[in-house]
Protein backbone atom coordinates (compact mmCIF):
# COMPACT_ATOMS: atom_id res chain seq x y z
CA UNK A 1 0.00 0.00 0.00
CA UNK A 2 3.14 2.19 0.72
CA UNK A 3 4.85 1.69 -2.27
CA UNK A 4 1.07 2.26 -4.26
CA UNK A 5 0.71 5.06 -2.57
CA UNK A 6 4.36 6.48 -3.34
CA UNK A 7 4.33 5.41 -6.92
CA UNK A 8 1.24 7.77 -7.66
CA UNK A 9 2.78 10.71 -5.88
CA UNK A 10 5.72 10.61 -8.57
CA UNK A 11 3.11 9.56 -11.43
CA UNK A 12 1.95 13.22 -10.21
CA UNK A 13 5.05 15.08 -9.44
CA UNK A 14 6.63 13.55 -13.14
CA UNK A 15 3.46 15.07 -14.59
CA UNK A 16 3.95 18.41 -13.10
CA UNK A 17 7.38 18.47 -13.84
CA UNK A 18 6.55 17.64 -17.52
CA UNK A 19 3.99 19.97 -18.35
CA UNK A 20 4.67 22.28 -21.35
CA UNK A 21 3.76 26.11 -21.23
CA UNK A 22 4.08 29.34 -18.95
CA UNK A 23 3.17 29.55 -15.67
CA UNK A 24 0.01 29.21 -14.85
CA UNK A 25 -2.33 32.80 -14.49
CA UNK A 26 -4.44 33.20 -10.90
CA UNK A 27 -7.58 33.90 -11.43
CA UNK A 28 -8.09 34.38 -7.68
CA UNK A 29 -11.83 34.51 -7.00
CA UNK A 30 -12.73 35.93 -10.53
CA UNK A 31 -12.72 32.15 -11.17
CA UNK A 32 -15.77 31.58 -9.31
CA UNK A 33 -17.88 33.44 -12.55
CA UNK A 34 -18.27 32.06 -16.19
CA UNK A 35 -19.04 35.87 -17.46
CA UNK A 36 -17.43 38.99 -15.31
CA UNK A 37 -17.86 42.90 -16.38
CA UNK A 38 -17.30 46.45 -15.10
CA UNK A 39 -20.12 48.04 -17.59
CA UNK A 40 -22.68 45.09 -18.04
CA UNK A 41 -23.86 42.24 -19.93
CA UNK A 42 -26.53 41.79 -21.95
CA UNK A 43 -28.06 38.94 -23.76
CA UNK A 44 -30.52 38.40 -26.72
CA UNK A 45 -32.48 35.39 -25.27
CA UNK A 46 -32.45 32.79 -25.81
CA UNK A 47 -28.59 32.26 -24.89
CA UNK A 48 -27.38 29.52 -22.13
CA UNK A 49 -24.95 30.49 -19.67
CA UNK A 50 -23.55 27.73 -17.21
CA UNK A 51 -22.11 29.28 -14.10
CA UNK A 52 -22.40 32.73 -12.56
CA UNK A 53 -22.54 36.65 -13.50
CA UNK A 54 -21.26 39.04 -12.24
CA UNK A 55 -21.33 42.92 -12.80
CA UNK A 56 -19.28 45.93 -11.14
CA UNK A 57 -19.35 48.75 -10.05
CA UNK A 58 -22.45 48.80 -12.43
CA UNK A 59 -25.83 47.49 -10.93
CA UNK A 60 -28.80 45.16 -11.68
CA UNK A 61 -29.99 47.69 -14.50
CA UNK A 62 -26.37 46.45 -16.39
CA UNK A 63 -27.92 43.09 -16.63
CA UNK A 64 -30.73 43.24 -19.52
CA UNK A 65 -32.05 40.78 -21.14
CA UNK A 66 -32.36 37.85 -18.81
CA UNK A 67 -35.65 38.82 -16.78
CA UNK A 68 -34.17 38.86 -13.45
CA UNK A 69 -36.38 37.36 -10.44
CA UNK A 70 -34.46 38.82 -7.35
CA UNK A 71 -33.76 36.21 -4.50
CA UNK A 72 -35.52 36.89 -1.03
CA UNK A 73 -32.01 37.47 0.41
CA UNK A 74 -31.44 39.98 -1.89
CA UNK A 75 -28.17 39.13 -2.52
CA UNK A 76 -28.51 37.84 -6.34
CA UNK A 77 -31.07 37.34 -8.70
CA UNK A 78 -31.61 33.81 -10.99
CA UNK A 79 -32.81 33.80 -14.79
CA UNK A 80 -34.36 31.28 -17.31
CA UNK A 81 -31.15 31.65 -19.08
CA UNK A 82 -28.35 30.85 -16.69
CA UNK A 83 -27.84 27.43 -14.68
CA UNK A 84 -26.04 29.75 -11.93
CA UNK A 85 -26.95 32.89 -10.25
CA UNK A 86 -26.51 36.90 -11.47
CA UNK A 87 -25.00 39.43 -9.21
CA UNK A 88 -24.70 43.10 -9.07
CA UNK A 89 -23.14 45.68 -7.20
CA UNK A 90 -26.57 47.14 -6.45
CA UNK A 91 -27.71 44.00 -4.37
CA UNK A 92 -27.55 43.41 -0.62
CA UNK A 93 -24.47 42.36 1.05
CA UNK A 94 -22.28 40.62 0.92
CA UNK A 95 -22.40 41.18 -2.78
CA UNK A 96 -20.88 44.59 -3.57
CA UNK A 97 -18.05 43.49 -1.57
CA UNK A 98 -16.91 40.00 -2.99
CA UNK A 99 -17.33 41.71 -6.31
CA UNK A 100 -15.12 44.42 -5.79
CA UNK A 101 -12.70 41.50 -5.23
CA UNK A 102 -13.53 39.92 -8.09
CA UNK A 103 -13.42 42.65 -10.12
CA UNK A 104 -9.77 43.72 -8.83
CA UNK A 105 -8.64 39.90 -8.78
CA UNK A 106 -9.87 39.72 -13.06
CA UNK A 107 -7.57 43.19 -12.75
CA UNK A 108 -4.46 41.29 -11.18
CA UNK A 109 -5.11 38.76 -13.92
CA UNK A 110 -4.91 41.22 -16.78
CA UNK A 111 -1.86 42.77 -15.76
CA UNK A 112 -0.09 39.24 -15.51
CA UNK A 113 -0.72 37.75 -18.24
CA UNK A 114 -0.17 40.52 -20.45
CA UNK A 115 2.77 41.51 -18.94
CA UNK A 116 4.83 37.82 -19.19
CA UNK A 117 7.81 38.48 -21.39
CA UNK A 118 10.27 35.93 -23.21
CA UNK A 119 7.23 35.03 -25.82
CA UNK A 120 7.78 31.79 -27.45
CA UNK A 121 6.19 33.17 -30.76
CA UNK A 122 5.84 36.57 -31.76
CA UNK A 123 3.64 37.47 -34.69
CA UNK A 124 2.50 34.18 -35.74
CA UNK A 125 0.95 34.06 -39.10
CA UNK A 126 0.81 38.23 -38.90
CA UNK A 127 -2.31 37.53 -36.87
CA UNK A 128 -4.28 35.45 -39.14
CA UNK A 129 -4.14 31.86 -37.59
CA UNK A 130 -6.67 30.33 -38.87
CA UNK A 131 -5.87 26.73 -40.23
CA UNK A 132 -2.66 26.51 -37.25
CA UNK A 133 -1.66 24.03 -34.55
CA UNK A 134 -1.34 25.77 -31.17
CA UNK A 135 1.28 24.16 -29.09
CA UNK A 136 1.86 24.79 -25.62
CA UNK A 137 3.58 28.04 -25.26
CA UNK A 138 3.43 31.94 -24.54
CA UNK A 139 2.16 33.79 -27.66
CA UNK A 140 2.69 37.65 -28.59
CA UNK A 141 0.67 39.73 -31.32
CA UNK A 142 1.54 43.43 -31.41
CA UNK A 143 -1.51 44.17 -33.38
CA UNK A 144 -5.21 41.98 -34.29
CA UNK A 145 -5.58 38.50 -34.34
CA UNK A 146 -7.80 36.92 -36.48
CA UNK A 147 -9.22 33.37 -36.91
CA UNK A 148 -10.64 32.96 -40.31
CA UNK A 149 -10.65 28.79 -40.52
CA UNK A 150 -10.79 26.26 -37.81
CA UNK A 151 -7.59 26.89 -35.14
CA UNK A 152 -6.43 23.67 -32.97
CA UNK A 153 -4.84 24.07 -29.81
CA UNK A 154 -2.54 21.09 -28.92
CA UNK A 155 -1.30 19.41 -25.50
CA UNK A 156 -1.47 17.93 -22.68
CA UNK A 157 -4.11 18.24 -20.60
CA UNK A 158 -1.22 19.79 -17.61
CA UNK A 159 -0.32 22.22 -20.56
CA UNK A 160 -0.55 25.57 -20.51
CA UNK A 161 -1.19 28.56 -23.12
CA UNK A 162 -0.99 32.58 -22.96
CA UNK A 163 -2.10 34.11 -25.90
CA UNK A 164 -0.94 38.21 -25.70
CA UNK A 165 -3.10 40.44 -28.31
CA UNK A 166 -2.33 44.00 -28.60
CA UNK A 167 -5.17 44.64 -30.91
CA UNK A 168 -9.01 43.34 -31.78
CA UNK A 169 -9.29 39.45 -31.39
CA UNK A 170 -11.70 38.07 -33.66
CA UNK A 171 -13.30 34.62 -34.98
CA UNK A 172 -15.16 34.92 -38.50
CA UNK A 173 -18.50 32.91 -38.75
CA UNK A 174 -18.73 29.25 -38.41
CA UNK A 175 -15.05 28.87 -37.34
CA UNK A 176 -13.45 27.08 -34.07
CA UNK A 177 -11.24 27.17 -31.90
CA UNK A 178 -10.41 23.19 -31.28
CA UNK A 179 -8.95 21.46 -28.64
CA UNK A 180 -6.70 18.50 -29.22
CA UNK A 181 -4.47 15.98 -27.11
CA UNK A 182 -6.14 16.55 -24.00
CA UNK A 183 -5.70 20.06 -23.87
CA UNK A 184 -7.66 21.37 -21.28
CA UNK A 185 -10.27 25.48 -21.89
CA UNK A 186 -9.13 26.09 -18.08
CA UNK A 187 -5.81 26.16 -19.04
CA UNK A 188 -5.47 28.34 -22.11
CA UNK A 189 -6.21 32.55 -21.42
CA UNK A 190 -6.35 34.80 -24.28
CA UNK A 191 -5.64 38.42 -22.43
CA UNK A 192 -6.36 41.04 -25.28
CA UNK A 193 -6.25 44.76 -25.47
CA UNK A 194 -9.03 45.47 -28.37
CA UNK A 195 -12.44 44.09 -28.75
CA UNK A 196 -13.21 40.27 -28.71
CA UNK A 197 -15.63 39.61 -31.21
CA UNK A 198 -17.02 36.10 -32.18
CA UNK A 199 -19.43 35.97 -35.35
CA UNK A 200 -22.57 33.89 -35.39
CA UNK A 201 -21.73 30.00 -34.98
CA UNK A 202 -18.45 30.82 -33.81
CA UNK A 203 -17.01 28.87 -31.59
CA UNK A 204 -14.34 30.26 -28.57
CA UNK A 205 -12.21 27.84 -26.04
CA UNK A 206 -10.22 29.36 -22.71
CA UNK A 207 -10.36 31.67 -20.31
CA UNK A 208 -11.04 35.39 -22.16
CA UNK A 209 -9.38 38.68 -20.49
CA UNK A 210 -10.15 41.58 -22.30
CA UNK A 211 -9.48 45.03 -21.37
CA UNK A 212 -12.53 46.21 -23.72
CA UNK A 213 -15.53 44.47 -24.84
CA UNK A 214 -16.29 40.94 -25.76
CA UNK A 215 -19.23 40.21 -27.96
CA UNK A 216 -21.27 36.66 -28.92
CA UNK A 217 -22.97 37.09 -31.95
CA UNK A 218 -25.92 34.75 -33.34
CA UNK A 219 -25.14 31.13 -31.97
CA UNK A 220 -21.82 31.35 -30.88
CA UNK A 221 -20.29 29.51 -28.09
CA UNK A 222 -17.53 29.70 -25.56
CA UNK A 223 -16.22 27.00 -23.24
CA UNK A 224 -14.47 29.09 -20.96
CA UNK A 225 -14.83 32.52 -18.60
CA UNK A 226 -15.51 35.90 -20.61
CA UNK A 227 -14.08 38.20 -18.29
CA UNK A 228 -14.08 42.05 -19.38
CA UNK A 229 -13.15 45.36 -18.23
CA UNK A 230 -16.56 47.04 -20.10
CA UNK A 231 -19.04 44.50 -21.28
CA UNK A 232 -20.19 41.45 -22.43
CA UNK A 233 -22.46 40.78 -25.39
CA UNK A 234 -24.64 38.10 -26.05
CA UNK A 235 -26.92 37.12 -28.68
CA UNK A 236 -29.08 33.47 -28.34
CA UNK A 237 -25.15 32.43 -27.37
CA UNK A 238 -23.66 29.81 -24.86
CA UNK A 239 -21.10 30.05 -22.57
CA UNK A 240 -20.08 27.25 -20.62
CA UNK A 241 -16.99 27.36 -17.99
Amino acid sequence: MIANTFAICLLTALSSVNALGPAPVNLRTAANFAILAKSGVTTVPPSVIVGAIGVSPIAATGLTGFSLTVDSTGQFATSGQVTGHLFAASFAAPTPATLTVAIGDMGTAFTDANGRVNPNFTNLGSGAIGGLILVPGLYKWTGAVSIGADVTISGASTDTWIFQVAGMLSVAAGKQVLLAGGASAANIVWVVSGAVSAAAGAHIEGVVLGQTSISLLTGASANSRLLSQTSVALQKATVNN
